[in-house]
């Protein structure tokens, strides 16, 4: 997933509405059936670019004693999402053309 992270956060956000780290690491790890674990080395730096550009919010909130950050969409990041999934649309139709053409020598 290398250079597709802030994609899936955004996304994933987009989705849920709502979401804490462990619980986006967790999400991930599910949907994909454990073939894809986002290390927390490389979330949490993601987490905190988002919200430096402004695509994301966090709220904080106790839970069980605990302090959990929330971290969810700005209105600048709902549009970044829509523009990144269009990018990542267009790659993989590129990416797909490419694999599939027949080579011919």
């Amino acid at each position: 997933y290398r250079g597709s992270l802030t994609t899936i956060i955004l996304r994933l956000l987009e989705q849920e509405g709502k979401m804490y780290g462990y619980e986006i690491t967790q999400k991930v790890k599910e949907m994909t059936g454990g073939r894809m674990k986002i290390k927390e080395g490389a979330l949490y730096p993601s987490l905190h670019k988002l919200e430096t550009e402004g695509h994301l919010k966090v709220a904080v909130e106790k839970v069980d004693n605990r302090i959990r950050k929330y971290y969810s969409l700005t209105p600048q990041g709902e549009k970044e999402v829509v523009s990144m999934l269009a990018e990542l649309k267009e790659y993989m139709e590129n990416m797909q053309a490419i694999m599939n053409h027949k080579l011919s020598y």
